[in-house]
Formats: structure tokens, C-alpha cells, sequence
């Protein structure tokens, strides 16, 4: 054997042997998601979300640990800042709201907790606006809600927030509705959102705005109950002149409803676990049909509108 074959046979040689350690060191996919604290099919994860949105992330949650037994997700359900205060807070996991996170926040949660966060849009909601039963007003344009909500309208209407600082639903009337108005000193802030329900359900010059998800439901027992105690008001149409409609769900995935906002997870997660697994579930097939069955508007799956011929 030449000088050159025996360098280039201890060459081969030592890529073998290297090869070998390479292979007998790798793991298989499972075995890898095995060795992670949490995955998408076991462990314990605490997810913020906001109160809003209660009865369809109860369900979604319902759904998934029943597919994952051995999976729990427990859910903490507050207004939206203190949501928001939670991507700095190392137990929780997730995090869902109705806005992404800003730079700063992205910056802060690099440089305190080392994670590079994700976020998406899963699904749409509407404010609903709600008045008792025997109120004659129940079709406001938005210049009526404008002027509801600063104590300029014609009639002492009185204003019922779930809460008049933090919540997801008085920022976005802030933000979206009044710009820059202020909102009037009449203005009522109940416990949260079954209790804005019941605030107007016995108070005939209130009117509630409220998250569709309590509502918007029928085929839900509990919010049957709530729709017997309150009427859900119609609202100025964005794109038929002189047309009013409810915030259903039709109206917000066309967005002809004038008050649509988004449902946002936030995910805090560095490596593929429970956290990921139950994102993932809520904008995947299942879950988009968990929002489509609760009356919002799916953000990652189409959603067919037929017209349906109504009976003169």
C-alpha cells in the first residue's frame, strides 16, 4: 500500500468512526420532545388571558386537554393590562389579548427573561352593545355611540364597561371609538363582563358594551339566559348607507360591523412545548372551528357567507 492510499484509508477511516459516534449520539424526534420540561402532549403551563374572552377559551381549553390527558393548561382571566404585565411575569407562558406586543416589550422580554416572543391574530370579535328590554332605543348610528359614551346624547343613557381603566373593551372604545374624546364621568365599570349583563338587564337607562363571545352564542345555555334578560342593540353598518346590523358573526368577518377588534395570543416559549402545542391548536383546524362555533370570526381558516333567503 502506497503512502498516499494508507493517508486517505485513515482519512476514510475517521469519517467512519466519526459517522458512528454522530449516529449512536443522535435521538429521534420523540425522544428529544421527551426531554423537554413540557410538550404539546404533557406538562403544566399558566396562560393570562383576557376576561372577555372567557367562554371560548374555557372551551378551547376543555377541548385540547381532553385530546392531550395528559396536558393541563390553567388559565388566569383578568382585564387586559394585567395581561399585558404578565409577558414579564416567568411563570406564564401565554398570554392572550387583543394587540400584539410593541418593540419595548419585545426588547424587555429579550433582555430580562432571554425569550424572543411570537405572536398571531386567531381570531375576531365584536363590542356588542346591549340595552334592556323595554328600551325604545335599540339602533344607534355612530355618532349616538360617540355621543353615549361622553354624555352628550340626546337621552341619559348611562355607559357599562366590564371596568373603566385596563380592560381590552375601554381601550379599544378610547382608542377606536371616542380618538381622543373623553369618556363621560356617568359611565359605569362593573366586575366584569356577566356583570355588565346583569347591570343592564335591571337598569333600563344603561347600555352595556360587552364582548360577543358572552353573547353571541345561541346555541350556548348560559348566554341564552343572559339574551333573556337583555336585548342586543343594532348598530350603523360600515358599507350599506342607512342599514343597521348586530355584532354577529357574518357582520364582523366582513368587518360591516363598526366595531371589530382582534383575539391575539402572545406566546413566551424558547423550545417547541405545551405552550407552542396549544397555539398551534388554537389557529389550526380544531380550534378555528372552536371560534367559529362560538360566534367569532375565525382569523386563520375561511369561513364561506351563503345568503339565506328569509321567509316575508
Amino acid at each position: 500500500m502506497s503512502f498516499y492510499q494508507k493517508i486517505n484509508y485513515r482519512g476514510l477511516s475517521v469519517v467512519i468512526f466519526s459517522l458512528l459516534i454522530l449516529l449512536a449520539s443522535c435521538k429521534s424526534y420523540k425522544e428529544q420532545e421527551d426531554e423537554l420540561p413540557d410538550n404539546r402532549n404533557k406538562g403544566t403551563i399558566n396562560v393570562s388571558a383576557d376576561e372577555t374572552f372567557k367562554p371560548v377559551i374555557d372551551e378551547m381549553v376543555q377541548v385540547y386537554e381532553s385530546q392531550h390527558s395528559g396536558a393541563t393548561i390553567k388559565v388566569q382571566y383578568k382585564n387586559e393590562a394585567e395581561c399585558l404585565n404578565d409577558m414579564l411575569t416567568d411563570s406564564i407562558r401565554t398570554i392572550i389579548v387583543t394587540r400584539h406586543y410593541n418593540e419595548d416589550e419585545k426588547s424587555l422580554m429579550l433582555d430580562s427573561m432571554k425569550v424572543s416572543p411570537r405572536s398571531m391574530v386567531i381570531a375576531r370579535d365584536g363590542i356588542a352593545v346591549v340595552v334592556h328590554p323595554s328600551s325604545p332605543d335599540s339602533m344607534f348610528r355612530m355618532t349616538d355611540i360617540r355621543e353615549i359614551l361622553t354624555g352628550r346624547f340626546k337621552k341619559s343613557l348611562i355607559p357599562v364597561f366590564d371596568g373603566l381603566k385596563a380592560t381590552s373593551t375601554v381601550r379599544f372604545i378610547i382608542d377606536s371609538v371616542l380618538r381622543g374624546d373623553s369618556l363621560t364621568s356617568k359611565a359605569m365599570a362593573a366586575r366584569s363582563s356577566e356583570a355588565v349583563l346583569d347591570y343592564v338587564a335591571k337598569n333600563p337607562n344603561a347600555v352595556g358594551f360587552i364582548g360577543v363571545s358572552w353573547i353571541g352564542n345561541p346555541e350556548d345555555t348560559s348566554q341564552l339566559s343572559f339574551l333573556k334578560k337583555i336585548r342586543v342593540a343594532n348598530v350603523e353598518c360600515t358599507d350599506i348607507p342607512g342599514a343597521f346590523v348586530k355584532a354577529y358573526q357574518a357582520n364582523i368577518y366582513i368587518k360591516r360591523y363598526p366595531m371589530v377588534r382582534d383575539l391575539v395570543y402572545i406566546l413566551k416559549e424558547n423550545y417547541k412545548g405545551l405552550g407552542t402545542g396549544f397555539a398551534n391548536f388554537m389557529s389550526g383546524e380544531i380550534g378555528q372551528l372552536i371560534f367559529k362555533r362560538a360566534y367569532l370570526a375565525p382569523a386563520k381558516k375561511s369561513f364561506g357567507i351563503r345568503p339565506v333567503k328569509l321567509n316575508e
